[in-house]
């Protein structure tokens, strides 16, 4: 990826945004706003919208509507203009007084024909139309009330969110996952007069779901789009069932067949089923700071890539409350402040003990810039020392402005240190060895029995114990790391124990987390306290089953 191109590119998406935000309400999906937190920042929005009564506001179906003094409207989506979406433009716009209404879709015009499911010849003669985008402007200004006011529907490739000069996430399709042997009965059902699938090599566009290929037409879309800006002719690979249809989607894609033949550069683009490698995923031999930043710290409200940072030290606010609600969180993306975003940048490529050298220069330097009374002190560098350093700006307004995003990544890493799974973090590290030894050496039913004495109900656990969570975790990484395995009684047997344990622990959890609860799935209603009972109940044991099966799902890659 070109170090600038991501940000680049994202950047000149936003400014066609920004130039029909001056005095509107702005509505943004929480993909958008992510999109923008790490390419342009609200500030600058804000500035582009200028004027005390307009702001922006969160895209859904309970958003407030404009009022007499708010004519215009400026709504920034990251999906498809149909179905719910659409109505709750409506909706809004039937609740307000707007006049003028701008809608900014990230998905391409081609792609909504896809969704319009006309057949390949009518979307071939409608190239270089846009008539879908031409009916939505004309029922914008019916829901407005008056067929003379002004609507306008355009596409702006808002799909990345640049988080470094290489690396680029796309909040728009997180929700985006490669598929599962277990899903074959899904695509199967769907297709019920036609040849079953016996294995996900059979799977290709052809058979997917049509809410599941028009995601991935919609990927591609954008994917397109960020190649013709970097002006390149790519060259498509996959590893993977699902990034085999994507690349094959990108390679067929009409609108990109025509962009190739002009373009001047080339580049190789490698889709990866992500479930090939899960043990990268929920491992812990990662000896990154910023890894264990986006692990240990509460996820920013509404974002899948930030994390809230506790600014209260910088406050003359003291509380010895554990779990207040932080009312103006700090961050990790700091894309107006230019040496903040170079210490950002830094720490991702960086070790650990490194990040935190390099965190303590940075504050270093920018207390002496600033002349504040600062202490050298060299050797390890602890968070004591970070926050003293840390709260020499407390009491200087001007330098706490001046280096504000310096201090929350400062923050950032002092809150992860003292975090406490920062220590469970180790244990986790020292167990997964463990079971890298063991594997190596004995059979997966051995493995398991090693994992039984740590799977403790909550009346059991202490704080250095393992959550159900936590658990879950660890027998990703070990069907992962194992793969295949053969029909074995001694497994099958260690299999049933490691169940009946979950269950248990399951059905003893006080509160359940939203992870659990998803897994858990209608076996809610039914949990029991097992304090009062001698055996799980059957129902939760065959929930925790399905709930192991898909490991052994994932083990068959």
């Amino acid at each position: 990826m070109s170090a600038l191109g991501a940000l680049c590119f994202t950047q000149q998406a936003w400014e066609q945004v920004l130039a029909k935000a001056k005095r509107a309400l702005v509505y943004l999906d929480a993909a958008c706003a992510e999109s923008l937190h790490w390419s342009c920042g609200s500030g600058r929005l804000l500035e582009a919208v200028g004027g005390s009564a307009c702001d922006l506001r969160e895209f859904g179906p309970q958003a407030a509507g404009g009022g007499p003094g708010q004519p215009k409207a400026v709504f920034v989506l990251s999906c498809l203009l149909k179905g719910r979406t659409v109505e709750t433009v409506r909706d809004i716009l039937g609740r307000s007084h707007f006049q003028y209404c701008v809608v900014v879709t990230a998905v391409g015009h081609p792609a909504h024909l896809t969704a319009s499911h006309l057949p390949a010849g009518a979307v071939a003669e409608l190239e270089g139309q846009q008539p879908v985008f031409e009916q939505l402007e004309e029922k914008l200004c019916e829901w407005m009330g008056n067929m003379n006011y002004t609507a306008e529907v355009l596409h702006a490739p808002l799909l990345l969110a640049p988080v470094a000069p290489h690396l680029a996430l796309t909040p728009a399709f997180a929700s985006l996952f490669p598929l599962l042997p277990r899903d074959l009965k899904l695509l199967n059902s769907a297709r019920p007069d036609k040849r079953k699938l016996g294995s996900l090599a059979e799977v290709d566009a052809s058979t997917l779901t049509p809410e599941l290929l028009l995601q991935i037409r919609c990927l591609v879309s954008s994917l397109s789009s960020f190649c013709e800006y970097l002006g390149v002719r790519e060259e498509c690979f996959s590893v993977g069932t699902l990034s085999r249809i994507i690349a094959a989607d990108l390679a067929n894609y009409a609108p990109a067949k025509n962009r190739r033949k002009a373009a001047s550069g080339r580049a190789s683009v490698v889709f990866v089923d992500r479930t090939l490698d899960l043990t990268g995923a929920v491992g812990h031999h990662g000896d990154n700071l910023v890894e264990k930043m986006i692990s240990f710290l509460p996820k920013l409200p509404g974002h899948m890539n930030d994390v809230m940072v506790n600014m209260v030290e910088l406050t003359a606010l003291q509380t010895k409350e554990e779990n207040y609600t932080m009312i103006a969180p700090g961050c990790l993306a700091q894309s107006n402040d230019t040496a903040a975003r170079a210490l950002w940048e830094s720490l991702l490529t960086t070790k650990h003990k490194e990040a935190l050298m390099e965190v303590r220069r940075h504050l270093v330097e920018a207390a002496s810039r600033e002349n504040l009374p600062i202490k050298m002190s060299m050797g390890r560098v602890t968070p004591g020392q970070l926050t003293s350093y840390i709260q020499l700006f407390k009491k200087n307004f001007k330098a706490l402005e001046s280096h504000c995003g310096l201090l929350q990544l400062g923050l950032a890493a002092v809150q992860t240190l003292k975090h406490p799974m920062s220590s469970k973090w180790d244990n986790f590290l020292a167990f997964e060895r463990l079971l890298l030894q063991s594997i190596g050496e004995s059979s997966m039913s051995n493995v398991l029995n090693q994992l039984l004495p740590i799977i403790k109900s909550f009346s059991q656990r202490t704080s250095d114990d393992y959550s159900a969570e936590d658990l879950l975790i660890l027998l990703v990484y070990i069907y992962s790391v194992v793969g295949e395995l053969p029909a074995d009684k001694d497994l099958d047997k260690a299999e049933e124990m490691v169940k009946m344990a979950l269950t248990v622990v399951f059905s003893e959890e006080p509160k359940l987390s939203p992870l659990l609860q998803n897994i858990l799935g209608e076996c809610l209603t039914i949990r029991q306290d097992m304090s009062s009972t001698e055996s799980p109940n059957p129902e939760l044991f065959q929930q925790v089953w399905s709930t192991m099966s898909v490991f052994l799902d994932l083990s068959e890659f």
